[in-house]
């Protein structure tokens, strides 16, 4: 059983599509169902039965699925093993980031290392909460940046490098009025938000029910916070949102900041990464110098906590 036709599988597995896993790891559709048929024959078995709905995983494709799971995963792990006995430079690392950490925070913190670790290149894909927890659950991304969400993936390793302050946002002539904002003004107000099942939308949502507002009049939901915070200074309501992601808007007054009733609390983001028995040298090197970033934003005047390094 080669191990690139176990990460089609697996791929085809989550997707339900031979396109579709063909597109994720890299290579044409003809080219993925071959694999897929060449492990079938050297089982002697389906693997997946075809669907009106896609692909469904036959009762032999479900109990192969952890099994090749471990085996990549003790692939990579012999890699990583034989990498650091050899103590091998020019390494590459697949960093994955939430747009406004990587457009915010990652700068600064990237470049820095770039500096004191010459010999590793990073690459930096922008995408989604999800995107992300599964890319590097896989192998696919050595580590990412996103905001801590439950439950967690106990395959993962996590480290929360800041606390993000949480902030309501609103047009800048509402500034004026912030002093007498209060929990009825809240409930009359319309909220730009993101799509259900973001991380930002997690967040906005816990906020409110916090604040004993189960429902919100949805304005709109748009799928990037940059987006979110210009709609807002355009005056087409009010967010809730990370303050890092609107901190520049706030300084040139094209929104205001409003008090929040009650506790509006913080967002924690954090660097995950696949758990293994030896980590890749370069990665190893990038998970102990994350262990010295610090975030510049506080929760009033509480500090962001800092997880010990664990770079298992």
């Amino acid at each position: 059983m080669h191990p690139k036709f176990l990460k089609t599988f697996l791929a085809a597995a989550r997707t339900g599509s031979v396109t579709r896993a063909a597109a994720e790891v890299h290579l044409a559709q003809s080219s993925a169902s071959d694999q897929i048929q060449a492990l079938e024959e050297d089982l002697r078995t389906s693997l997946f039965a075809r669907t009106r709905e896609g692909l469904r995983l036959t009762e032999a494709g479900e109990v192969l699925k952890p099994y090749a799971e471990a085996l990549l995963s003790l692939s990579d792990e012999a890699r990583a093993a034989v990498g650091a006995a050899s103590e091998s430079s020019g390494a590459t690392l697949q960093i994955g980031a939430l747009e406004t950490i990587g457009a915010t925070r990652l700068p600064l913190w990237l470049e820095g290392f770039r500096r004191r670790q010459p010999d590793i290149r990073l690459h930096l894909k922008i995408a989604g909460t999800g995107d992300l927890l599964r890319a590097v659950a896989t192998g696919a991304m050595d580590a990412a940046f996103c905001f801590e969400r439950e439950p967690f993936d106990e395959r993962l390793g996590r480290r929360v490098i800041a606390a993000e302050r949480l902030v309501l946002i609103a047009p800048p002539t509402e500034g004026a009025a912030a002093e007498a904002f209060g929990l009825g003004e809240l409930g009359a107000s319309r909220f730009i938000a993101t799509e259900p099942g973001c991380i930002y939308r997690h967040l906005f949502d816990k906020a409110l029910a916090e604040a004993g507002l189960a429902r919100a009049a949805i304005a709109s939901e748009v799928g990037s916070i940059a987006a979110i915070g210009r709609l807002v200074a355009a005056g087409a309501g009010k967010a809730v949102v990370p303050r890092m992601a609107v901190q520049d808007l706030l300084a040139r007054g094209e929104v205001a900041e409003l008090p929040w009733p009650g506790r509006l609390g913080t967002a924690s983001l954090v660097l995950v990464w696949r758990r293994r028995r030896v980590q890749p040298p370069g990665l190893q090197r990038f998970l102990a110098e994350a262990g010295e970033w610090r975030g510049d934003v506080r929760s009033g005047d509480a500090r962001p906590r800092h997880g010990a390094p664990s770079p298992s």
